[in-house]
């Protein structure tokens, strides 16, 4: 008797994908998890199943904040915004992370949000600009802490390890990636490859022009789709004692103009730019043009030289 072959798995051809260009209630951890959790409804309703938050989304990126730390000396008064900040922080699990779990469920949609973090062991007193990672059926799938935070970050945020290199099977592919300037850091990039990555996550703070070729060089390298979410910021927009501080009284009004795209696999920008207001971008991504494009460019595959280079990752908690 002949035995039939099983049924294959059949996965969706295409997925609508949606990144998020809003800012947070700032310093205000409840009211922007009402936001993000409407938000997170508004790209559902408009058919999106991946859902992209910008870096440090909540409670904010502290953009332009000195925490009165200059060289060699630290202020009484920079040391109360850092715990006020902290006070604002989310911790993984908490009854914040539950309420956009249960929005993601509700909207069974994949959400990756930028989060700053607080720390639950040992001294509590230490935060990571993190990416958390929510299935569409409401589970916390990982959580990603930045590597490396950028110049005046590594005031508040301290580094993570190479536990936290979190990449999530879905149905539309594997879905990760790194946190804005992680992305100039190419064995990071690697690392993630190595894991299948297929829609790949980018929540920055990054406004430059040269954040654009850096997405759409990473869309090619990888054969990816990418997801790129930024805030837009304006100084009205920030609690008025923050926005009349010694340290944003010359700022701009606006201080950050945003710039979320998603790019193709074949670099190929599917919508944005999106620049000087909030927003919700959305494409739909044709999943087959991730196998297409790795016909003749596949980095942890055909075009990998395995031969010549040899990656090591260190994926132990050091945290």
């Amino acid at each position: 008797m002949l035995r039939r072959n099983p049924p294959s798995v059949s996965h969706p051809r295409a997925v609508t994908a949606a990144v998020i260009q809003a800012a947070p209630i700032a310093f205000d951890r409840d009211h922007t998890i009402d936001k993000a959790c409407a938000l997170i409804a508004d790209a559902a309703a408009l058919g999106a199943r991946v859902i992209v938050f910008p870096e440090a989304f909540v409670p904010a990126y502290p953009r332009g904040l000195h925490f009165g730390a200059p060289v060699g000396s630290r202020s009484d008064e920079g040391r109360a915004l850092f715990a006020r900040y902290w006070e604002e922080a989310v911790e993984v699990p908490s009854p914040a992370v539950d309420a956009l779990a249960a929005a993601a469920r509700a909207a069974g949609a994949y959400v990756a949000i930028g989060i700053v973090e607080r720390e639950t062991r040992g001294g509590r007193g230490t935060l990571y600009c993190s990416t958390l990672y929510l299935t569409a059926s409401g589970e916390v799938a990982g959580v990603h802490r930045k590597l490396k935070p950028t110049a005046a970050e590594r005031i508040v945020w301290g580094e993570g390890d190479g536990s936290t290199l979190t990449v999530v099977p879905s149905p539309y592919g594997r879905i990760g990636g790194l946190i804005c300037w992680e992305h100039y850091m190419p064995l990071a990039r690697m690392a993630m490859l190595e894991q299948g990555v297929e829609l790949w996550v980018a929540p920055t703070a990054d406004a430059r022009d040269s954040w654009q070729a850096t997405m759409v060089h990473v869309a090619c390298e990888g054969r990816c789709f990418v997801l790129a979410a930024n805030q837009f910021v304006t100084k009205a927009m920030l609690p008025a004692d923050l926005a009349h501080s010694d340290d944003l009284r010359d700022a701009p009004d606006v201080l950050c103009r945003g710039g979320s795209v998603i790019v193709s696999p074949m670099g190929d920008v599917l919508a944005g730019p999106l620049y000087d207001r909030e927003g919700i971008l959305t494409a739909t991504l044709d999943l087959s043009q991730i196998v297409q494009g790795r016909f003749d460019l596949d980095v942890t595959g055909h075009y990998a030289r395995r031969d010549v280079f040899d990656l090591r990752v260190d994926t132990a908690a050091r945290h």
